[in-house]
């Protein structure tokens, strides 16, 4: 389960392509891969950035698409800001640089992001913050500001150890602490999460990426290889599901209706009604 030192600082948006792989431990082992890409932009610059190509666009729809109202808040604010009142409720100061957000743009329409992870960065271009913003099936949301930080051997890597305070997967419960750990984004980027149940590792994710421009050359190869990414995550969560509940892995009942924030958007496929 180990994770390496990143390769540097990130100074400008971009693409990252790579795989995803999970493993269940018990009660049955289980494990896949599958090969993703995810965007990387800074935030302050979405409408901007999303005029890279004929293919996207920002706030309407189009092959590739950002919508605001795909991530959490009052989508006619300004993500920065919504940012900044979500982190103030938390008790939570952001530093003052820039922010990106890796996450899953909306691809003929649909779309639907199991985690987006925003990375906060001081003025002087330094990792100082992470926020994760995780989505279930039951079209329920939470962002995790990630803030109690352990010690990791490869310095600039952030680590994290916390209690599971939301619902994501029917196959897990709820009591459960995360093991997280992020390499800075460079030319490549990590990121781990083990989840603990009475302190013994009963799963672990980890994306390992590499980087690429944020150029429409760049974005047209992406979606040459995934032409609807989003449709393949939810199609692929569901497989998965089918594929543990063959090998008789007990489902976790929902905590309860109206316990977690609703997402903005109810997908389809991601809104399944919460009992």
């Amino acid at each position: 389960m180990g994770i390496v030192k990143g390769s540097g600082r990130v100074t400008e948006s971009g693409i990252y392509i790579g795989k995803l792989r999970h493993r269940r431990f018990t009660p049955a082992r289980h494990e896949f891969t599958y090969p993703l890409f995810m965007v990387f932009l800074d935030i302050d610059r979405l409408p901007q950035l999303m005029k890279v190509s004929p293919l996207t666009a920002y706030n309407r729809r189009n092959w590739i698409s950002y919508y605001e109202c795909d991530h959490f808040g009052d989508a006619a604010q300004r993500l920065r800001e919504r940012l900044s009142q979500d982190a103030q409720r938390k008790g939570v100061s952001i530093p003052d640089g820039r922010i990106f957000l890796l996450t899953h743009l909306r691809y003929l329409g649909y779309n639907f992001n199991p985690v987006s992870f925003f990375y906060c960065y001081d003025r002087e271009e330094r990792l100082q913050m992470i926020m994760a913003e995780v989505n279930n099936t039951f079209g329920e949301t939470e962002n995790y500001w990630l803030t109690s930080r352990v010690e990791h051997p490869a310095g600039s890597n952030k680590r994290y150890r916390f209690p599971k305070t939301f619902h994501v997967s029917p196959f897990l419960k709820m009591r459960q602490e995360y093991d997280w750990t992020f390499t800075p984004p460079g030319e490549r980027l990590i990121s781990q999460s083990v989840s603990y149940e009475d302190g013994q590792p009963i799963f672990d994710s980890t994306l390992t990426m590499d980087r690429r421009d944020w150029s429409q050359r760049e974005l047209h190869r992406a979606i040459v290889r995934f032409p609807w990414m989003t449709a393949k995550v939810i199609t692929s969560i569901h497989w998965q599901a089918v594929r543990l509940l063959m090998k008789r892995v007990s489902v976790v009942a929902h905590p309860g209706a109206g316990r977690f924030g609703r997402a903005t958007v109810q997908h389809l496929g991601a809104s399944w009604r919460a009992e």
